[in-house]
């Protein structure tokens, strides 16, 4: 019995196990390796690992940049599927090997297994609908469960690296810096650029004109600016400016009134309106207490106006202030449309008109951050002849009433038929304040700032990658699984191999009774390169596999 065992023992032995690799060329040792071992699914994880590492690189290196300057055939988008892929079908190729070695692992059991299940570990290494076969089958009873869900989830490989990479706009700086006019002179001149003795240049005539009959009160998207892109910003720059503070002073009004009916309106010392109809009146005062503390270098005034026409005693009166003064600013233009606020002002209530001596404005360091040798200044004859000429346009009246009407000016009748005084006037003030900032007064430059231009940049949506490196870890997992488990169970690897069944079928006889059994893969292809084997049909046998002699 002894003898017997022995010899069992020696038939089983494998054959290429006892021979000596001496003679072997490196080539066959390779083969062999693939064959009986491992080593091309690790090459094959190794190979998924490295793609999906190259990749992370990749995005990593280009995360918020712009698009980079590769040839025209090769985008990040390409790059990154044509990566993936190989991750994708190295990491399935691996675990396809495993799931088919699953097979042999659940045979290798104490009760036997339905053959059918055979047919079930092939469908599930070829693609998702055996998978899908094999999870009901095996219900998370054995370690191919695990293979057979990588298989299944690897058809969402690619649709969750596909959005990993999108692109997006942002604004950059160009190389152009953008021009905003600003000013720290005015001095009055003519179109040549001379100085004009004791008259308003035609420049800040039209300024005052375009603040008073600007229905929309949008004197700020008149400022004169450069921006090559349609886009750009300054930080905040002082000029010198105008400004502008005006008071109801209703309370002011006095009436005179027969049977209930007011004929006559007046503030003492101001205007006065008489009669019916709608009326305007306006003049230079000093009313109001709250203007008493503001220098009005340019023009104090008092506008008192009625709109009903059958019964003026309805009345508005308000006084304002024009005065010069230095504004702190903050402007920009987005889509070709200029946008300019006033921040913060300053004035210097000191300086007062006079024949003889300029108006100087220095304001703190603390308010304007900008230095220069030229103080903020307007020249007392520019000085007086503003405020001469504002003295006379905005005195005069006006009215409407069952026969027609009639203004002494058109700034009257602009000022009759504004809805809101107030924004009017502080609407002229920025108009004259671009006028102002807008002539060349050989001291000041522009302000600079930034032009801006959209960019297209890469954005990486990191957490997209989550999914494929999850996968590739299990299946990583699964393939060490399934090494391990094999080696426990003393299992030869022979994983996908049709020859290993026909050769250890135990109705199939492939080998000669001079051949001792070979149970590795690379021993079983060898030998089978030299059986030849066909399809046949017998009556006793119906359809087998036929071994030639």
């Amino acid at each position: 019995m002894a003898g017997n065992t022995e010899d069992d023992n020696n038939e089983r032995t494998p054959l290429l196990k006892s021979a000596s690799s001496q003679g072997a060329s490196l080539a066959q040792s390779t083969g062999n390796l693939l064959a009986d071992w491992w080593l091309w699914e690790l090459i094959e994880a190794c190979t998924s690992i490295i793609a999906l590492a190259v990749i992370v690189i990749i995005l990593f290196i280009y995360d918020g940049s712009s698009l980079p300057g590769w040839p025209s055939v090769f985008t990040i988008n390409s790059v990154i599927s044509f990566l993936s892929t190989i991750s994708k079908l190295s990491i399935v190729a691996a675990a396809s090997a495993a799931v088919n070695q699953c097979k042999w692992l659940w045979y290798r059991q104490d009760e036997p297994r339905r053959l059918q299940d055979l047919q079930l570990f092939d469908d599930a290494s070829r693609g998702p609908w055996g998978a899908v076969q094999l999870l009901f089958s095996l219900r998370a009873r054995h370690l191919a469960f695990i293979g057979a869900v990588v298989v299944l989830l690897a058809n969402f490989f690619d649709p969750f690296v596909q959005q990993v990479v999108v692109y997006r706009s942002r604004s950059v700086p160009s190389g152009s810096a953008p021009e905003i006019v600003k000013s720290r002179v005015y001095a009055a001149r003519s179109d040549e650029g001379l100085p004009l003795p004791s008259v308003v240049d035609l420049s800040m005539k039209s300024g005052i004109y375009n603040g008073v009959f600007d229905i929309k009160d949008n004197a700020d998207a008149g400022i004169s600016y450069t921006c090559s892109t349609g886009n750009c910003s300054w930080k905040a720059f002082s000029s010198l400016a105008i400004c502008s503070q005006c008071v109801d002073i209703t309370s002011h009004v006095e009436k005179e009134c027969t049977n209930g009916k007011c004929h006559l309106l007046y503030i003492p010392e101001g205007p006065t309106l008489s009669g019916l109809g709608g009326q305007i009146n306006s003049s230079t005062t000093n009313i109001s207490s709250e203007l008493q503390g503001i220098e009005p270098s340019v023009l104090r005034f008092t506008t008192l106006l009625s709109k009903k026409v059958s019964d003026p005693d309805d009345a508005l009166a308000i006084e304002c202030s024009l005065f010069y003064c230095i504004g702190k600013y903050a402007a920009s233009v987005t889509d070709g449309i200029a946008n300019q606020h006033l921040l913060a002002s300053w004035r210097n209530d000191s300086a007062r008109l006079n024949t003889e001596t300029d108006l100087i404005l220095n304001p703190p360091t603390s308010f304007s951050n900008e230095s220069g040798d030229e103080p903020f200044r307007i020249t007392h004859r520019a000085a007086l002849a503003l405020n001469s000429f504002m003295s006379e346009t905005f005195t005069g009246s006006g009215g409407i009433n069952n026969s027609g009407s009639a203004f002494s000016s058109d700034v009257m009748q602009a000022l009759y038929d504004t809805s809101n005084l107030t924004r009017r006037i502080k609407n002229l003030a920025t108009s004259m304040t671009n006028s102002i900032r807008g002539q060349d007064d050989n001291v000041t430059g522009p302000a600079y700032g930034i032009a801006w231009t959209s960019q297209t940049y890469v954005h990486v949506r990191w957490a997209w990658l989550a999914f494929p490196a999850t996968l590739i870890l299990l299946a990583s997992c699964f393939l060490l699984g399934v090494i391990l488990e094999t080696s426990h169970r003393d299992i030869l690897v022979w994983k996908s191999s049709n020859i290993a069944l026909l050769f250890h079928g135990r109705s199939l006889h492939l080998s000669s009774r001079n051949e001792k059994p070979v149970d590795n893969l690379s021993a079983m292809t060898s030998r089978a390169t030299n059986i030849k084997a066909r399809l046949v049909k017998s009556d006793a046998d119906g359809w087998k596999l036929d071994q030639e002699d």
